[in-house]
This record gives C-alpha cells, sequence and structure tokens, in this order.
C-alpha cells in the first residue's frame, strides 16, 4: 500500500478520537482512501497498551464484509512528547444516512418501507458478522452519523469503531454520550403506524440485556423475515464460485441462447400454462442484479452463516483449463472403459491474506491410479 495524502480534509462521520481525517490516493492501485490520525498525549500510558492496540487492529484487519467500510492499513507514530496511530480506510464519497434523511424530510418525502428493511438487513448482516469474530468486535459508535447510503441502496458501516475502542482502552474518560429521555423513545415508538416495526425498534430497547435480541436473532424477525427467491440464491451460488469459472462467464453463455428458445415452462391442468423465454431476460438488468447481490445490498441473513465466507478473488482460467471445465462428465450408469493417457491437477488454495495460490502439475499415468485410490 502505497499513499499520497491530499491536503482535502473530508467528514466521514462523527467519529470521536480522530483528530483529522484528509483524502488520500492509493497510488498502487489508484483509489481514494482516507488517511485517519489520532493523537494521544499521554505516551507512557500508550506504551504500557501497545500491545492490546496493535492486537485490536490486527483483528479489524481481518474485517472482510460488504456492508462495512474496509480497513486497509495502520501503523504506530511514537514521538518524544506524544504517541500518534495513523489507519488507512476505505473512502466514502456518499452521504451519511443522517444527510440523506435530513434531505428526505426537507423534501417532504416519505420513507419507503421497502428501503427500511434493505437498511435494517445489511445494517444487521455487518453487525452479526462483526459479533461473531473471534474475539467479538463491538462498534461502539454506531450513529447515523457513522452509517453510509451510496446512490444504488448500498449500506456501509463506518469505521468509528476502530477509534473508539482506542479512547475505551486509553482514555475512557474523555467518550461522552447525549442521553435519550424515556419519553423521546416512547413518542418515536408510538409514532411508528406499522405494528411490525413497533414491536421491532422496542425489542431492541429492553432494559434487560438477556432479554433483547442478537443481531443475528433480528434477522429473523416477522418483520424482515422472508423466503429468499430462487434467483437470488442462485446469484449467491454463483458469486461464491466465480473463481472457479471464467471470466465474463455469464456474458458469454446468455450469447449463445437462442432469445426465442424457450428456458422454462409452467404447465396448468385448468389453464393455459405459461412458457419463460430467454429474451425475457435481459443481459443488463441480470449483470446488475449481480453487481448489487456482489457489493452487498441482498444479503443471505436467513440462510447463511453469522459469519458469512469472504468472496475469493476471481482467476483467470487458461484456455486448457477452460475447456477442462466444459468437458461434460460421463452418466453415472455408463462404465468407463477408456485407459487415461494424460492427467492434470490444479488445486487452488485459499489464503487468509487474500493472496491467493493457484497450483497446477501434470499427473503420470502410473501415479493416477494411486491418487484415485
Amino acid at each position: 500500500l502505497s499513499v499520497s495524502v491530499c491536503p482535502l480534509q473530508v467528514s466521514q462521520g462523527n467519529v470521536p478520537g480522530v483528530e483529522s481525517a484528509s483524502l488520500a490516493m492509493d497510488t498502487e492501485e489508484g483509489v481514494e482512501v482516507v488517511w485517519n490520525e489520532v493523537l494521544f498525549s499521554d505516551k507512557k500510558v500508550f506504551k504500557a497498551q501497545e500491545e492490546k492496540i496493535k492486537e485490536m487492529f490486527e483483528n479489524l484487519m481481518q474485517v472482510e464484509h460488504p456492508n462495512i467500510v474496509k480497513f486497509h492499513k495502520y501503523w504506530l507514530d511514537m514521538k518524544e512528547s506524544q504517541a500518534r496511530v495513523i489507519f488507512i480506510t476505505e473512502y466514502m464519497s456518499s452521504g451519511s444516512l443522517k444527510q440523506f434523511l435530513k434531505k428526505t424530510k426537507k423534501n417532504h418525502k416519505t420513507m419507503n418501507v421497502k428501503a427500511w428493511k434493505r437498511w435494517c438487513t445489511q445494517i444487521l448482516s455487518a453487525l452479526s458478522y462483526l459479533h461473531s469474530c473471534d474475539p467479538p468486535i463491538i462498534h461502539g459508535n454506531l450513529t447515523c452519523d457513522t452509517i453510509f447510503i451510496q446512490h444504488n441502496g448500498l449500506i456501509k458501516i463506518g469505521s468509528g469503531l476502530l477509534p473508539t475502542g482506542l479512547l475505551l482502552l486509553l482514555q475512557p474518560s474523555s467518550i461522552t454520550y447525549t442521553a435519550v429521555s424515556k419519553e423521546a423513545i416512547a413518542n418515536a415508538g408510538q409514532s411508528l403506524e406499522d405494528p411490525l416495526m413497533r414491536e421491532f425498534t422496542q425489542s431492541c430497547l429492553r432494559h434487560e440485556a438477556k432479554l433483547r435480541p442478537t443481531a443475528h436473532d433480528l434477522l429473523f424477525h416477522r418483520v424482515l423475515f422472508e423466503v429468499h427467491s430462487l434467483k437470488l440464491l442462485a446469484a449467491h451460488c454463483l458469486i461464491n464460485n466465480q473463481y472457479l469459472l471464467p471470466e465474463n462467464c455469464v456474458e458469454e453463455k446468455t450469447k449463445s441462447f437462442d432469445p426465442n428458445a424457450i428456458m422454462a415452462e409452467i404447465k396448468h391442468e385448468d389453464r393455459q400454462g405459461v412458457q419463460l423465454k430467454y429474451s425475457h431476460v435481459s443481459p443488463l438488468e441480470l449483470d446488475k442484479f449481480l453487481e448489487d447481490v456482489k457489493n452487498g445490498i441482498y444479503p443471505l441473513m436467513n440462510f447463511a452463516s453469522s459469519r458469512p465466507h469472504p468472496v475469493p478473488r476471481a482467476l483467470s482460467l487458461s484456455q486448457e483449463q477452460v475447456e477442462t471445465v466444459k468437458t461434460p462428465t460421463p452418466e453415472p450408469q455408463e462404465t468407463e472403459t477408456r485407459k487415461v493417457s494424460f492427467s492434470h491437477l490444479s488445486l487452488f488454495l485459499k489464503m487468509d491474506d487474500k493472496l491467493h495460490r493457484q497450483l497446477s502439475c501434470d499427473i503420470l499415468p502410473s501415479k493416477f491410479t494411486v491418487i484415485m485410490l
């Protein structure tokens, strides 16, 4: 990671403890990032907690979720009078959820329930991921200021958990919270017309922690729970295994289809059936849907594990490997009588640092039988 800092100050949410946040450029990847600095005046206290600080940042380096602002790198800068922590995060060019809600209220527009459900699903998916980490990660500063919304509806939780955790560790007295009265909470809850939405919010505000549902449990609440469509399940399956497929496989596959060909038919005994043709599916809409799923707009919260696996980077396959993938497999009932004259083994290794490895080698016929056994 090679970073060039710009003099422009940026606002990435009201994050306590961040002395400055500047726009920077990752010169290796060619993308904009944010250079964050947290200053600590008491160098002795900082030095005593240095190992815990490093452990905290190392854990955050492993966070990989489409609905969480990416944390790229960090380092410690020890000076004579003070200590400084510098960390590089993903730059969110879009506005915060607070800004969006203010604009909506100013334009006298009402919130769409469907959009609200989509926001809740994405936020809870990110929180469930953080809480399932080992050790669990608690955000500690989740507000409308630290939640960002992009033009396509993608929600991302900001990295306010980084400096907040540091301040709780080193300077707990420096963090102040604004109290909200019980009357204000009650009035806000009663303003919700939908009884399921009211029940959803009230369950999160229960006084006893044991009675409050977890982020993962809330994904199964009646107001959010739904059976995923086969289209969404297929999209997630395709994206999670994209490293096994050649590049632009969806585009190439759709080109070979006859637009007037029937891909599915629903038959009814009492009325005329329904035929679905390939021309009914727009390739552009399909590409956009796959991109939205990949970005995290439609998470599989109901059937996925509490901590979803990160999507590995796509690997381009050679022409020989592509032909191997396309080779049809013999039917199970047929007996294979052909002799193996050549065999090729390809092994894909998923590394924790995301620098995956693909190993390939030829196997001699004499050793092929041993491997098969």
